[in-house]
């Protein structure tokens, strides 16, 4: 069995027989994961609302596109920050306003002011709301098979193709699940 502090950092990836409407051909990047339970957002999960119309500031920081994400089903009228600090994962002085989660991943405090971290940004996405699982529940939907877990990178969290995530990350994988990227949307039609 993993160690439950192991997981941070790491990609959930919806398995094809995840039956919930919410994670179909979700990836999600686990920002914390331990005994109390688990904490992500939905990276691929792009919505029509700009972040300039929500949270003007920081727009510019944004990368393509530049919408808010659904990060998952929980507390959707709040906004969590992720972006990616090139060379945060060096051990280098983290920017006012940015918490490592893993590597140069990290989470952003939006109530900072956007010109703090502007110079050290790589790529800043926003989300609302997030996917939530309490103390055990993530451990028992992983014995179920309903996610693979797998590696994340840096360039998953700003994607410009968010649509494609699913399959672009199940393809780099070394084993049979980048076979799984191949499964049809909807396998009657097969």
């Amino acid at each position: 069995m993993t160690e439950v502090s192991s997981l941070t950092g790491r990609l959930l990836v919806a398995t094809p027989a995840l039956a919930d409407p919410n994670f179909d051909r979700a990836v999600v990047l686990l920002l914390d994961h331990d005994e109390e339970g688990s904490l992500g957002v939905v990276l691929n999960r792009p919505t029509p609302v700009g972040v300039g119309d929500i949270l003007e500031g920081w727009a510019d920081l944004t990368g393509e596109p530049g919408v808010v994400f659904q990060g998952g089903p929980v507390s959707l009228d709040s906004a969590l920050g992720v972006a990616v600090i090139p060379g945060g994962a060096n051990g280098e002085r983290a920017p006012v306003g940015w918490r490592r989660v893993h590597g140069a991943i990290g989470l952003v405090d939006l109530e900072a002011p956007p010109e703090l971290l502007a110079p050290a940004v790589g790529s800043l996405r926003i989300f609302a709301g997030y996917a939530g699982w309490g103390p055990g529940q993530l451990e028992e939907e992983l014995a179920e098979g309903a996610w693979y877990v797998v590696e994340s990178e840096p360039g998953d969290v700003s994607s410009p193709e968010p649509e494609r995530l699913w399959r672009k990350v199940l393809r780099r994988q070394r084993s049979e699940l980048a076979m799984v990227a191949t499964y049809p949307d909807d396998p009657s039609l097969n």
